[in-house]
């Protein structure tokens, strides 16, 4: 009876959720109410949640403040530079514009979030193929890809719902996996330069007009009056509550970041070639002074992460709350800065904390163990001791064709506790499942690929064709790199 249930509140979760009949966060609550009501143990429902709630709570911390610190990065300009360094080095070189676009995207999604990074690396580098007349389905590929292989990041979602979801801590899932994932990432700009070799065999290397191969500015910030297309408007409303990414900066904040309606090229013909929206060199938020200063915080506090020196989510706090100190220490920029990345850090910290609900019920109830009772019994035994191996290439069409919610809060549990049965480590498991997240950021159901291929102009169809053979290839070298390395 159990293992049913457990099956059908999963399907309910994954269907409603995939339908979008219902938000993550409600149907995180409230579906797993309904079922352990169903299985008549509704009077342990709030026993269930409140030992959840105290498990997840580190998690939740993690994410609120790693968004506030990315925020205020991004508001001061420390990808600035970074972003104008590119656009010297692109010239009118095709392999070059191309694998920049994997560099700038892989840099910028140290933010956690896939929609504020796309937003900035087209608006950056679509002026760049349109003047030499690149494939764009390249641009969005590439920074697709490379954005997946970053969205493990602990603070990126995947990460952090694999440790919530197996009441693991993020650092022990992730920085083992650091050389698995460097490994993908240098495969994803080995095939930018591929990719851009053969752009460059097709157009040529060209000469910019009107002075453009000298230093490239950035697009300033416009008026944000033209109307979005289908595809990018709105679509970055749901990037945070959808798929649990850290930072989507809101328009007229003062961050010079759009938002998808903003950012989205305008309706009518070719007027929107130039409305391309990116970072605002003229900004309130700059600190220029405070640059180097801003640098070498980010690089500390990622270099103790690694070294794990302190838990994650003390690092983050003690991070933000120093760099909105330095910063902005007039306490009404400070709230200013707050609350312009509330709305993130309320819809992210919400999902974490609805999932105690989901993961409390479905172990609390036992259907978890029922579950992987039942799976254990369908895997052939030859296959047990490979479960991490099974749970990799598993993650490559599960994480295309569900959620990152329904994959990690669904699934995971299952095949973490299938793999228990036969002596693989739940850390293994939670480390195979990021495998499949290069697929993932080009699925239909992750909301910053609308605004990626929006901006970019380009039909999803042609992205989904183009993009998914080599998505899926990226993932098969991390996995292979993980087993080389014995993470997996």
């Amino acid at each position: 009876m159990l293992t049913f249930l457990g099956f059908a509140m999963i399907a309910t979760f994954l269907v409603l959720i995939m339908l979008k009949k219902m938000s993550p966060i409600a149907a995180l609550v409230l579906i797993p109410a309904l079922f352990c009501v169903f299985a008549g143990k509704g009077a342990h429902l709030g026993d269930y949640v409140i030992d959840g709630v105290g498990k997840l709570a580190p998690t939740a911390a993690m994410l609120m403040f790693a968004i506030v610190y990315f925020g205020v990065m991004i508001d001061v300009g420390l990808f600035d530079p970074i972003v104008k360094g590119i656009l010297r080095f692109c010239k009118a070189d095709p392999m070059r514009v191309v694998v920049g676009t994997a560099v700038l995207a892989a840099i910028v999604s140290l933010d956690g979030d896939g929609s504020t990074t796309f937003m900035i690396t087209v608006s950056a580098m679509y002026p760049l193929y349109k003047r030499l007349g690149l494939s764009l389905v390249v641009m969005t590929g590439v920074a697709a890809t490379a954005n997946g292989v970053m969205n493990t990041l602990p603070w990126g979602g995947p990460t952090a719902r694999a440790a919530t979801a197996l009441k693991l801590d993020a650092a022990d899932i992730f920085v083992p996996m650091i050389p698995a994932l460097a490994v993908g990432l240098l495969s994803v700009f080995v095939l930018a330069y591929v990719l851009g070799l053969r752009e460059r065999r097709r157009v040529g290397t060209l000469v910019l007009p009107s002075g453009a191969d000298e230093e490239p500015e950035l697009v300033t910030v416009g008026t944000g009056t033209g109307t979005g297309t289908g595809a990018g408007a709105g679509a970055g409303a749901g990037a945070a509550a959808g798929e649990g990414t850290a930072v989507a900066t809101a328009a007229g904040a003062g961050t010079g970041v759009p938002s998808a309606g903003s950012g989205a090229p305008a309706s009518g013909g070719d007027a929107g070639e130039e409305g391309f929206q990116g970072l605002d060199p003229q900004r309130a938020t700059l600190r220029p002074r405070l640059y180097w200063f801003n640098a070498g915080l980010t690089v500390a506090l990622l270099t103790a992460m690694i070294m794990e020196l302190l838990p994650i989510p003390v690092l983050f706090l003690l991070g933000a709350a120093l760099a909105l100190t330095v910063n902005f220490p007039h306490m009404p920029d400070q709230k200013a800065r707050i609350a312009a990345h509330a709305d993130n850090v309320l819809n992210v910290a919400g999902m974490v904390f609805a999932a105690a609900v989901f993961t409390g019920v479905l172990s609390g109830t036992g259907m978890v163990k029922h579950m992987a009772d039942w799976l254990v019994g369908a895997i052939p035994e030859g296959m047990g001791p490979h479960m991490a191996l099974v749970t990799g290439l598993l993650s490559l069409p599960l994480t295309y064709f569900m959620s990152n919610d329904g994959f990690y809060f669904g699934v995971l549990p299952v095949l973490a506790e299938a793999g228990a049965a036969h002596g693989v480590s739940p850390l293994e498991i939670a480390r195979a499942s990021l495998v499949g997240q290069a697929l993932h950021m080009s699925s239909p159901l992750v909301p910053a690929v609308y605004v990626l291929v929006g901006m970019a102009k380009v039909e999803f169809g042609d992205h989904t064709r183009f993009t998914v053979k080599w998505a899926a290839l990226t993932c098969l070298v991390v996995l292979a790199a993980g087993m080389v390395f014995g993470i997996i």
